[in-house]
C-alpha cells in the first residue's frame, strides 16, 4: 500500500534480434536465452511474448558480411529482410509497437554507426543515410524509430523527412545520453558487428560526464524527439534522474547487454539469486525515474509480475 515504485509488464520494450533464413534459432553464447531468430520463429517467439503483455520490441538485424558496404545502402533497399520483416511482424501483430535501430554500424563494412573517410567519421553525410534509413522503416510499419548513432543533428533531419513524408504519428526515441561503455560487448556478439578499427568514443559519450548529457538532451529534445534514452542503465541512474526532473517528456534507459550477461553469469554460479536480483535492478532504473526500460529480461520479468 505504501510502496513507493511500481513495476509493470507494460513498461517493457524487449529487445529482440533478427536473422535471414528460416527455422533458425540461435542462442547467443554470451547472453543466455536471448536468441536470434529467422523470421518465422520470431513469429512463433512473439506469440509467446504478446501472450505475457509485453506490448513493445527493439527488433535488432544481424546482416552477414556479403550484405554490408561503406554506405550502408542494404538498410534501405525495399527487398531487405529486416524491412520484409517489419511488416510481415505488423501484419500478424497489430497491436504491438515495433521500435527499430538506427544506425550504419549492422550494414557498415566498417562496423561504425557512421560514414567513415580516411578514418574519420563524417557527421553530415552520416545523417542523409540515416534519414533514407528512418523513412524505409517508417514505410515498412515502424512505430518507434530509435537513432542509436550519436550524430549531430540527426534528430530534426529525421523529424523533417519523417513529416514531409507524411508520417507525423512515427515516434522518435533519442538515444540521446548514449556512453562509451564496456557493457556493449554482448550486443556486439549477438549483431556480429564491431568497428574494423578504433572504437565509438568521438561519437559517444565519456562515462565521466554528467552535464554533457543534459545538453544532448536538450538538444535531442529541441530538434523533436518524442522520448529521451540513457544507456547503459545501470552506471547511469543519475544520469535517468537528471534528465526525468529536467524534460516534461518520457525518459526511457537501456538495459544493455553486459548488464544481463553479468547478472545471468552469477546467477548459473550461484552466486545471487537471479530473479530477485532481477526484479531490484529493474525496480532500481524504475525508481530512477525511467518511464519505460529496454531490458532483455522482459520475459522473464513478466512471468513474475503475471503471477
Amino acid at each position: 500500500m505504501v510502496q513507493e515504485t511500481t513495476l509493470q509488464v507494460s513498461d517493457f520494450i524487449f529487445p529482440m534480434f533478427i536473422q535471414e533464413g528460416t527455422n533458425q534459432k540461435v542462442e547467443i553464447k554470451s547472453m543466455p536465452g536471448i536468441y536470434r531468430f529467422s523470421l518465422d520463429t520470431l513469429l512463433e517467439e512473439l506469440k509467446e511474448v504478446t501472450d505475457l503483455g509485453i506490448r513493445a520490441i527493439d527488433l535488432f538485424p544481424n546482416y552477414a558480411e556479403n550484405k554490408k558496404d561503406k554506405y550502408a545502402s542494404e538498410s534501405y533497399k525495399e527487398d531487405t529482410f529486416y524491412l520484409k520483416a517489419i511488416t510481415a511482424i505488423k501484419e500478424k501483430f497489430p497491436e504491438l509497437v515495433i521500435m527499430t535501430d538506427i544506425a550504419m554500424d549492422p550494414y557498415s563494412s566498417d562496423g561504425h554507426d557512421g560514414l567513415v573517410e580516411n578514418g574519420e567519421i563524417l557527421n553530415d553525410a552520416t545523417i542523409e543515410i540515416l534519414g533514407k534509413m528512418g523513412l524505409a522503416q517508417a514505410r515498412a510499419g515502424a512505430d518507434i524509430l530509435g537513432p542509436s548513432d550519436m550524430m549531430d543533428g540527426r534528430i530534426g533531419y529525421l523529424r523533417d523527412v519523417l513529416d514531409r513524408d507524411g508520417h507525423t504519428n512515427i515516434s522518435i526515441m533519442s538515444y540521446s545520453a548514449k556512453y562509451a561503455s564496456a557493457f556493449y560487448g554482448p550486443f556486439r556478439d549477438a549483431l556480429e558487428s564491431a568497428p574494423k578499427f578504433g572504437d565509438k568514443k568521438t561519437y559517444q559519450m565519456n562515462p565521466a560526464n554528467k552535464r554533457e548529457a543534459l545538453l544532448e538532451a536538450q538538444l535531442d529534445f529541441s530538434e523533436g524527439a518524442d522520448m529521451l534514452m540513457v544507456k547503459p542503465a545501470l552506471s547511469y541512474l543519475d544520469i535517468i534522474r537528471q534528465l526525468d526532473e529536467n524534460f516534461d517528456i518520457p525518459i526511457a534507459a537501456y538495459n544493455v547487454s553486459g548488464e544481463y550477461a553479468m547478472l545471468k553469469a552469477a546467477a548459473m554460479n550461484g552466486w545471487l539469486d537471479g530473479d530477485r536480483a532481477m526484479m531490484e535492478v529493474l525496480i532500481s532504473i524504475r525508481r530512477a525515474g525511467a518511464k519505460c526500460i529496454l531490458t532483455y529480461f522482459a520475459k522473464e520479468a513478466a512471468v513474475i509480475l503475471n503471477r
